[in-house]
């Protein structure tokens, strides 16, 4: 986990219950979560083995081993799960290597987190190497925090990833927003406690308590991230 934590004094904006912004990573702030699905294609592909497109929501979003266990099984491939995941790794970092498209309105956002000094983490199932890979184009100086999904115990849909973000801001999950983009890291953040808004990439994503669903982060600003604490001020 890599983490430069924030003055205590720029924990609460004033007027604001808002402490910090958790966001997701692949699909959420890149535009990623096809590049992983090809990989997967790719690589069973060369094992010999043809993806069925509906397993494709069942492996979004979650963690490496999950939808890696579970392509195994599904397949039947004769593979073990340490072997596919650098295999795996490996291809998706060559991706991204030669194109890495970030979502409309990413940097726009996370500009104007920095202006007005919140404290934000990127949290993600994917692994500290990719992380790393991508931060310097997202912007390093944005985030006081990286949580990676090899570096908590239990990866998202549990709620780990974000208590520890969270915790490492010195924030409460509470007075959290996260932005996610799946179902499974929305069952995280909720679970963590936090105030989700979901901009869904792949799978649709109904709203419900707690959770406001947008169409892009182009409507997603300042403003609208300190309105969704209007009941905790």
């Amino acid at each position: 986990m890599t983490s430069t934590l924030p003055a205590l004094g720029t924990l609460t904006a004033e007027g604001s219950a808002l402490q910090a912004v958790l966001l997701d990573m692949d699909g959420t702030l890149v535009d990623t979560e096809g590049f992983w699905w090809d990989v997967e294609t790719e690589v069973f592909g060369s094992l010999g083995h043809t993806l069925d497109e509906a397993w494709r929501h069942v492996v979004v979003g979650g963690p490496m081993t999950r939808s890696a266990g579970f392509l195994i099984e599904a397949t039947g491939a004769d593979i073990g799960l340490d072997e596919l995941t650098v295999l795996l790794n490996d291809a998706f970092e060559s991706r991204i290597d030669h194109n890495l498209p970030l979502m409309p309105g990413a940097t726009r956002l996370l500009a104007e987190l920095a202006e007005h000094e919140i404290p934000t983490a990127l949290v993600s199932a994917s692994h500290r190497r990719i992380i790393d890979r991508v931060l310097p184009v997202l912007g390093a100086e944005y985030f006081a925090l990286s949580v990676a999904g090899d570096e908590v115990p239990r990866t998202k849909p549990h709620p780990d990833p974000y208590l520890a973000a969270a915790s490492g801001l010195g924030a409460d999950p509470v007075r959290c927003a996260v932005v996610e983009d799946t179902v499974t890291g929305v069952t995280a953040a909720e679970a963590a406690g936090c105030q989700v808004v979901a901009v869904p990439s792949v799978g649709p994503i109904t709203p419900a308590a707690r959770r406001t669903v947008v169409p892009s982060l182009d409507v997603v600003d300042l403003p609208f991230l300190r309105g969704l604490m209007t009941d905790l001020r």
